[in-house]
Formats: C-alpha cells, sequence, structure tokens
C-alpha cells in the first residue's frame, strides 16, 4: 500500500533541498533558478517510530523494517500554473497522483537567493497555490457539466451523485475555499468526491522553511504560516533545510544528536515532517515481530482485520480466519509474546475487528 506527499511550493523555496535531505540523496537538483526540478523526483523515507526497535529488542529479532512513505519532489509552481504558465499543466498532473500535499513555504530572507515574486510572504504564496489548484479544480468540474447532465437525464445513479457534488463544488471554488472544505457523507458520496480527483480536496501540510537561527523557535514568518494554518485546520511544521541538509550528511548517530543538542533541537525536522506527513493522511501503524524480523507495517485509520492482512499479502485477506492480537503495551510490559499469553493478553480477532495503532499482530489465514 503506497502512500504519496507530494512537496510543492514556488520556486527557490527549499523544495528539492527539503527532498534530498529527506531521502539522503542528491537525486533532485537543488539549484538557484527556478524550474530547476523538472520531472518529479520519487524518495521512500522511514517513518521514525521507537516502539519498533523497542519491540525488536524484545524478540530480538535479527532485521528491523519500518514502514514507509514516499515523497514526491514537484516542479515549482507560478502564478497563472491553472492556465499553462510556468510548467503549470505538469504541475497539476503531477500533484494530482499524490496523496497529500506538503507545502514548502520560504520564510526567511536572502538577498543571494531570488524569490519569484521578488518578496518574502510565506501567507501570500500559499494563498498563489492555493488559488491555482482552485482554478484549475473549477476548469475541470466546469467541463466535466455537459458529459454528466446527459447521463443524468438517462437516470444513472453515479452521475446524479457526482452532478450533486460539482453543483456543491463550484460555488465553493469560486468563493475562494477549497473543495476539502465540502462535508462529504460516507459510502457512494465519499467514493464519487474522490473519483473527481481534485486538487484541493487533498490534505495540506506547510512546512516552514526558516534560517538556521530561527530552526528551534521559528520566526515572524512561521508564525504567520501557523495561524493561518490553525484557521484552516491544517498542519505545520517549522524546519531549516539548510540544517536537516547538514544533518542528513552526518553518518554517526551520536554526531547528529550532538548537532541537534547545540541547535537546541530534540528531533530533525524531517523526523517531524515525515511524522506529521503520516499522521495528515489518517495513518496508523501495526508490528509484525519475530526472531526473523520486527516491521510496521501502514494501514488508515478504521482499517479491519483482513484488509490489514492484506497489506502484507493478498492471500492473507483472501484465506483470514484469525488475527493473534496483543497491545504493543501489554507486549512490552510483559516481555514479549509469551508473557503477554501467559497472562490471558492474547486475543483472537475475527473479521470485523478494527486494527488499533500499535497493535502486534499474526495472521492466521487458510491457504
Amino acid at each position: 500500500m503506497g502512500f504519496k506527499c507530494g512537496i510543492v511550493g514556488l520556486p527557490n523555496v527549499g523544495k528539492s533541498t527539503l527532498f534530498n535531505a529527506l531521502t539522503c540523496t542528491a537525486s533532485a537538483a537543488a539549484a538557484n533558478y527556478p524550474f530547476c526540478t523538472i520531472e518529479p523526483n520519487v524518495g521512500q523515507v522511514p517513518v521514525p517510530d521507537e516502539r519498533l526497535y523497542k519491540l525488536a529488542e524484545i524478540a530480538t529479532s535479527k532485521q528491523i523494517i519500518p514502514t514507509q512513505l514516499s515523497f514526491v519532489d514537484i516542479a515549482g509552481l507560478v502564478r497563472g500554473a491553472s492556465k499553462g504558465e510556468g510548467l503549470g499543466n505538469q504541475f497539476l498532473a503531477n500533484i494530482r497522483e499524490v496523496d497529500a500535499i506538503c507545502h514548502v513555504l520560504r520564510c526567511f530572507e536572502d538577498d543571494d537567493i531570488t524569490h519569484v515574486d521578488g518578496r518574502v510572504d510565506p501567507v501570500s504564496d500559499a494563498e498563489t497555490i492555493e488559488t491555482e489548484l482552485m482554478l484549475a479544480d473549477l476548469e475541470s468540474l466546469e467541463g466535466r457539466v455537459h458529459g454528466l447532465g446527459r447521463r443524468v437525464r438517462g437516470g444513472d445513479k453515479e452521475a446524479i451523485i457526482a452532478m450533486g457534488l460539482i453543483d456543491r463544488i463550484i460555488p465553493l471554488l469560486k468563493d475562494g475555499k477549497p473543495a476539502r472544505n465540502l462535508t462529504v457523507a460516507e459510502g457512494d458520496e465519499r467514493r464519487a468526491f474522490e473519483m473527481l480527483q481534485l486538487l484541493t480536496s487533498k490534505p495540506v501540510l506547510y512546512v516552514c522553511n526558516v534560517e538556521e537561527e530561527s530552526a528551534s523557535t521559528g520566526n515572524k514568518f512561521s508564525e504567520a504560516v501557523a495561524e493561518m494554518a490553525a484557521k484552516q485546520g491544517a498542519g505545520c511544521v517549522v524546519i531549516s533545510a539548510a540544517v536537516e541538509a547538514e544533518i542528513a550528511q552526518l553518518d554517526d548517530d551520536a554526531e547528529k544528536g550532538e548537532f541537534l543538542e547545540t541547535l537546541g533541537l530534540g528531533q530533525t525536522g524531517l523526523a517531524r515532517v515525515i511524522r506529521a506527513g503520516y499522521d495528515l493522511l489518517d495513518l496508523i501503524t501495526y508490528f509484525t515481530v519475530g526472531p526473523k524480523e520486527a516491521r510496521a507495517w501502514t494501514i488508515t485509520k478504521g482499517t479491519k482485520a483482513p484488509a490489514a492482512a492484506g497489506v502484507i499479502h493478498t492471500d492473507f485477506e483472501k484465506g483470514f480466519i484469525r488475527a493473534e492480537t496483543i497491545a504493543y503495551d501489554d507486549y512490552v510490559g510483559l516481555k514479549g509474546e509469551q508473557g503477554a499469553k501467559d497472562a490471558g493478553k492474547m486475543r483472537l480477532e475475527g473479521k470485523e475487528y478494527v486494527v488499533v495503532d500499535g497493535d502486534v499482530l499474526h495472521f492466521r489465514f487458510a491457504n
């Protein structure tokens, strides 16, 4: 199961520097000119989770495999992208393919780094991109009305639901509000909404890229972004991409820790971005643990046991019988699987069981 966060923003805000640090590679060009990133680069990054290492220690697992997220570095967008300006059409096509938007905003002043609009105003930058996405969505929906109308007149149920959504979304967009603000019912309406593939329906995380001196505290620019994010119900993380790039070059964990300490940071900004991206997508983790390996698996909140088993292998879902389930705290507190069994803390859960974050699972299935 793949989950992708698209790293977006205006040119020269630090997107590629952030991506390189996230993936510890130099696969994305980080140069001081617009559109240096033309093809979207994709990097798999591990989700930091201390629980996995604790489980592996107890089970003496030979291998530790964390769960992962994909981050996609997407070309910079400029005003007019919805009409094809810059690399607009390509940007919009790439962003349609991600599950969430990780929006990097320039929150630092530096005369040596060109801003596409010649000034530092991260809230305005955010509004520029949001406006372009709304305009693109508006054009997309208005283009569908004619074709859907014929199907609606023919009594097509799916078309009727889709048209009802479009009739509610278009006024919202024209009022300057994203599609994610629409209240959508679960079931058929939710599925129809997702089928529309609207850019502004995706959840947003604002990443405030500040100068090194503000990495631990933020600055006046990041404070303005945090206020905007709070009003929108969006996430917000403060990092210094330059600092993260330096940390990514250090191989020794102790050395990284010392460097973070000198900056007054408890953990890397990247760890916060990764975790925030994970939370943004409403994801949780369950674990499989044994002497061979301890492994974390990503599922969406609310997933039932058979579907969770299917993340490992489709045969597990098809032949699902039961899930041997131990809560994380019980596994750790009782020193492993046998201790949990002896204390009666291992449960056999069936097909309707909704997996809880931190569950340690072993699936029984029929071949």
